[in-house]
């Protein structure tokens, strides 16, 4: 069965003067052309080429000795070539370009963004992109363990989880919700530090530096904040982690921490309706 979007092995049946065909037996009726620049020199009749399988222009069945950047069951960062009304088109490494309907989109996209797409039939049996279903298809194998930094590519939020990664475009991660990834957009790449690794495999991610070397940091944050109320933070450290969230863009944790730092230092004064500098 000849199976769109995969390479796979076929043998060739027939040569014209615009290409071959190829079919899986030589016997077989359904055949696909190999256009012929791309045919390589010295290829007979019954002789074997991998080769990969897309639709044209046209809509027709061809195959290709190209390596497209995206196969079938993959997930892989791809760039966006044009922004239209009904989708996008993503330079996938072949003449015709990838085309990822509005619909499977999850974000607004520009053209030149680099994103996470699979491939998947449509209802026409056309290869077409798309930005859902990363998630299943990322690894779980990764060679990193807690202390590691690594590099990694966001390609979907979850207001329940955080931010989802996929690590050298390919490991399972996550940037736990309550680390704060405000300025993160789809397609950035960042680099952070694995804080964990669940037992299924999953990475634990955070753009933080550890407590030691952030808690000044984080004190810093806090009284450039005291500052902009006036000298006078309207909440304490006792507050919910949302409110420490929304006004402190940190974990509840890390707001004490920096906290506590700057009154050990004498440098504000916490009461119950709120922090104030001296």
């Amino acid at each position: 069965m000849m199976r769109l979007g995969e390479k796979q092995e076929l043998i060739v049946v027939k040569k014209v003067e615009f290409g071959v065909y190829l079919a899986e037996h030589e016997e077989d009726g359904t055949r696909v052309l190999l256009p012929a620049k791309q045919v390589p020199e010295g290829t007979e009749i019954g002789d074997v080429l991998e080769v990969f399988l897309y639709r044209d222009s046209k809509d027709r069945m061809i195959s290709t000795t190209q390596t497209p950047k995206l196969t079938m069951g993959e997930a892989r960062p791809l760039k966006v070539a044009s922004v239209q009304q009904i989708g996008a088109f993503l330079d996938w490494g072949l003449e015709k370009d990838l085309f990822l309907p509005y619909k499977e989109q999850i974000t607004k996209l520009q053209e030149n963004d680099e994103i996470m797409v699979r491939l998947y039939l449509d209802k026409s049996k056309r290869l077409c992109a798309s930005m859902k279903g990363i998630y299943d298809l990322l690894r779980t194998d990764s060679p990193y363990s807690p202390g590691d930094m690594v590099h990694g590519r966001v390609y979907e939020f979850s207001g329940n989880f955080g931010a989802f990664v996929a690590v050298d475009n390919c490991f399972s991660a996550l940037i736990p919700s309550h680390e704060d990834h405000s300025s993160l957009r789809i397609g950035d790449v960042v680099e952070a530090r694995v804080t964990g690794v669940k037992p299924d495999g999953k990475l634990d991610l955070t753009l933080r530096e550890k407590a030691y070397m952030q808690m000044d940091k984080d004190a810093l944050h806090v009284m450039e904040l005291i500052e902009e109320y006036g000298g006078a933070l309207p909440f304490n450290d006792k507050a919910s982690p949302e409110v420490i969230m929304g006004e402190a863009k940190m974990s509840k944790n890390a707001f004490k921490r920096a906290v506590g730092h700057l009154y050990k230092e004498r440098r504000i004064k916490i009461t119950s309706e709120g922090i104030f500098k001296l």
